[in-house]
């Protein structure tokens, strides 16, 4: 059976819906996991022939009308819906960028003059390609990598660092499969992708449910070993100079406990700079 990345999307986000979810009927025993392909093709409005044949990758020219049609039964949010294009060829993608990213330099200053708020810059496939002081701290100097998404699924501390684990991996690689479908064939992406489904059954499990996403301000839960438990508002920016790169600022409400647990870190970090 050939396939696509489009069609492998389909199948994907297809398996995630139930049909008790869109009021459909249920009779008998469902050999399938999520939906049948009849009832996709039956909600979206084309035939049975032409659904399967986009699934297989045979069909690679949809239409706006069914592509939205998919969306929408499928239950694809804005993120979900721009992959959906993307894959179908109907949005412009950028070029892949270089191998090695790199961070503008008054956008590195501008980070460093934060005293109060963990910032750093990642890269698209969650490198960490700057961080300001207290961003290090947080993280611990990155001991184990450098790379956010190999990180979250094969260091063990990971677990404990972050209480809300499973929602910060699933996060994550919902925002590394956007990504994939931004700059298909990225070599920083293929080879985390290559990696993680040979070291981490969760990320397979995972990156097979093709969720696609981009962050969004939300908060982030830490237990951090040197300063203990912190909420922190997370605030993300697409880096308008370089396309891919994300600043990302962590946050604490002033007078918070996650405010004083983030200056004792601070003051630490500044002791052991003196020192």
């Amino acid at each position: 059976m050939t396939t696509s990345p489009l069609g492998d999307y389909l199948r994907g986000r297809r398996a995630q819906l139930t049909p008790e979810a869109l009021g459909l009927p249920v009779y008998g025993r469902r050999r399938v996991v999520g939906l049948r392909r009849e009832e996709v093709a039956m909600l979206t409005g084309v035939s049975v022939d032409y659904y399967v044949r986009l699934e297989q990758g045979r069909e690679v020219n949809p239409s706006p009308p069914v592509l939205d049609s998919l969306g929408e039964v499928l239950r694809l949010d804005d993120d979900g819906r721009q992959h959906l294009y993307r894959l179908a060829g109907l949005s412009p993608r950028p070029a892949t960028p270089a191998v090695v990213e790199e961070v503008d330099s008054s956008l590195l200053e501008l980070m460093l003059s934060w005293r109060d708020s963990p910032a750093l810059v990642l890269g698209r496939a969650y490198d960490v390609l700057a961080s300001n002081q207290l961003g290090e701290a947080l993280f611990g100097g990155f001991p184990f990598s450098r790379n956010l998404t190999r990180a979250t699924f094969l260091d063990p501390a990971a677990r404990t660092f972050y209480p809300d684990w499973h929602a910060v991996a699933e996060n994550t690689v919902a925002g590394l499969r956007l990504a994939d479908g931004l700059t298909p064939g990225n070599p920083g992406i293929r080879e985390i992708v290559r990696e993680l489904r040979v070291k981490s059954p969760d990320f397979v499990r995972m990156w097979d449910q093709h969720d696609a996403r981009g962050k969004r301000l939300t908060s982030k839960r830490f237990l951090h070993p040197e300063v203990g438990h912190l909420e922190l508002r997370v605030h993300v920016f697409d880096v308008r100079g370089v396309p891919g790169q994300e600043l990302v600022v962590y946050h604490a409400t002033p007078g918070s406990p996650a405010a004083e647990a983030l200056a004792l870190l601070g003051a630490i970090v500044a002791t052991r700079a003196v020192g």
